[in-house]
């Protein structure tokens, strides 16, 4: 397990305007200085989070799946983010992993915001992804999911560090910055969410709010209101060190989720 690169896009969406938001990205994303070995983007990248489904979903080969596997082979690195995807005539809001060869897995959004009728639009999803890079297991979610615990818990040890990619508003801002630490401390990994800055076209205010927290606690990474783009390392021994100091993975409750 090595020492991961990781830059994050904090970024400001066009509201359900695919080609503006890619056009956007790739912009942003050419201020890359260094080599990384995975570029993280919020929730829903290229539309914002919309309830249009029927409009903007597209396929599995559709343009922003052609614009991620052009990009992590551009940048010879993995690029996750999550899109609007209709397959067997249904929608869901799909986290991809794209690595740089082409190949790619996906997360289905398990828990959909009820709050904002998304049930009503979406399918949820019932896997969790575990997938490797450079020794690391890591688990990516999906904004809402943040708030689920038992859906996060890292039974086993089946994690070292977790994403979670957000169009998360301003106005419960303190419930992402209280539960961002709180999954990293007690599942000792690395926790790292990206979430947008901006109004959407509902005039929801985003501030930003990104962060990176590591596994005992301490912010690495954190971002307001402004886009940003940054890379900064996660390190393998923080994940081995607070294990071994405090073995508590072991000590949690077996539980199965039905």
């Amino acid at each position: 397990m090595d020492n991961l690169k990781i830059t994050v896009f904090q970024g400001y969406l066009f509201w359900e305007n695919i080609d503006k938001n890619l056009q956007n990205i790739s912009l942003r994303l050419s201020g890359i200085r260094e080599k990384t070995n995975l570029i993280i983007l919020p929730e829903m990248f290229n539309t914002g989070f919309s309830m249009n489904a029927e409009t903007l979903a597209e396929p599995m080969n559709g343009k922003t799946m052609t614009w991620m596997k052009q990009t992590a082979h551009k940048y010879e690195c993995v690029i996750t983010g999550s899109i609007i995807i209709k397959e067997n005539d249904k929608y869901y809001n799909r986290l991809i992993w794209m690595r740089p060869d082409g190949t790619y897995e996906c997360y289905d959004k398990r828990h959909l915001f009820a709050l904002g009728k998304e049930h009503q639009t979406y399918t949820a999803g019932d896997k969790k992804l575990i997938v490797e890079l450079n020794g690391w297991k890591i688990c990516p979610m999906i904004c809402y999911d943040l708030r689920f615990p038992v859906w996060m818990r890292n039974v086993d040890a089946e994690y070292d560090l977790m994403i979670i990619v957000a169009n998360w508003p301003e106005r419960r801002a303190l419930h992402w910055r209280s539960l961002i630490p709180a999954r990293a401390i007690e599942n000792q990994a690395y926790v790292i969410g990206v979430n947008r800055v901006g109004h959407d076209g509902n005039e929801v205010y985003h501030s930003g709010d990104s962060t990176c927290i590591d596994p005992v606690g301490n912010v690495v990474y954190y971002k307001r209101d402004e886009e940003d783009l940054y890379t900064f390392p996660i390190m393998a021994d923080e994940v081995k060190k607070t294990r071994r100091a405090l073995p508590f993975l072991k000590d949690m409750d077996n539980f199965e989720i039905v």
